[in-house]
């Protein structure tokens, strides 16, 4: 499964009843509550990364993107846009890149 896979398996679910699905109803109840569930993922795939357990590294991981993609769905950014910045990156080191960024804000 690729990212634009799972992308486009969450909006078709996003589509359904809250009853019938559970990311329709995660969007269902607002940003606010796809962030939480982002961040309590992410919490814990950084938890699983420190203690060394790869295992459950290796589910949360597949719990971030999941849910940081159900974020994007209901923020409206499709995974291009992404993806677009992501590519437009590649041409300068990540250092450089950070450094530009201080420098505009």
């Amino acid at each position: 499964m690729t990212l634009e896979d799972l992308e486009a398996r969450i909006a078709t679910r996003a589509a359904a009843s809250p009853e019938d699905s559970y990311t329709a109803k995660l969007i269902a109840r607002g940003m606010e509550k796809c962030a939480q569930k982002l961040g309590e993922e992410a919490t814990e795939a950084v938890i699983a990364a420190v203690t060394g357990n790869r295992a459950e590294l290796v589910k949360e991981s597949a719990d971030v993107l999941f849910h940081l993609l159900v974020v994007l769905k209901a923020a409206n950014v499709p995974l291009s846009e992404i993806m677009a910045e992501l590519d437009a990156r590649t041409g300068q080191s990540g250092l450089a890149e950070k450094a530009a960024r201080k420098e505009t804000n």
